[in-house]
């Protein structure tokens, strides 16, 4: 997701960014809810899990360890969130709010894909 983002990007990114923790049990995202960041974990484990309509059990999807990165799905497509995420442990987490999200990563994107498109349409053989 941040891949295309140039290192100054990348640097405005990590700068935007605010420490949040939880603790043992506590629900990060809520399944349904509306979706206003995304977390990257720094310390800790958290499960991912799904009710499905007409299911009577949670399923769990994966546990997000250090490294790992959720929440993105509700920035990028603008959607209710899809699963829930619980703490197992005390987390350090990093929160990007959705208007730095939007001005950072989607603006880079599509002035990568604008870059590439350019370049396209310069090569004879594709015209």
């Amino acid at each position: 997701m941040f891949k295309d983002l140039e290192p100054k990007e990348l640097d405005v990114v990590v700068d935007a960014m605010s420490e949040f923790k939880a603790s043992p049990g506590d629900k990060v995202i809520v399944e349904g809810t509306e979706g206003d960041c995304l977390y990257v974990v720094e310390q800790g484990e958290l499960d991912c899990t799904k009710l499905f309509p007409g299911a009577t059990e949670i399923t769990k999807f994966l546990t997000y360890m250090p490294g790992m990165a959720f929440g993105e799905l509700a920035l990028l497509y603008n959607a209710l969130r899809a699963a829930s995420i619980t703490a197992n442990t005390d987390c350090i987490l990093w929160k990007l709010d959705r208007g730095t999200f939007n001005h950072i990563v989607k603006d880079a994107a599509i002035r990568r894909r604008c870059m590439y498109e350019d370049f396209l349409k310069k090569v004879s053989l594709l015209s």
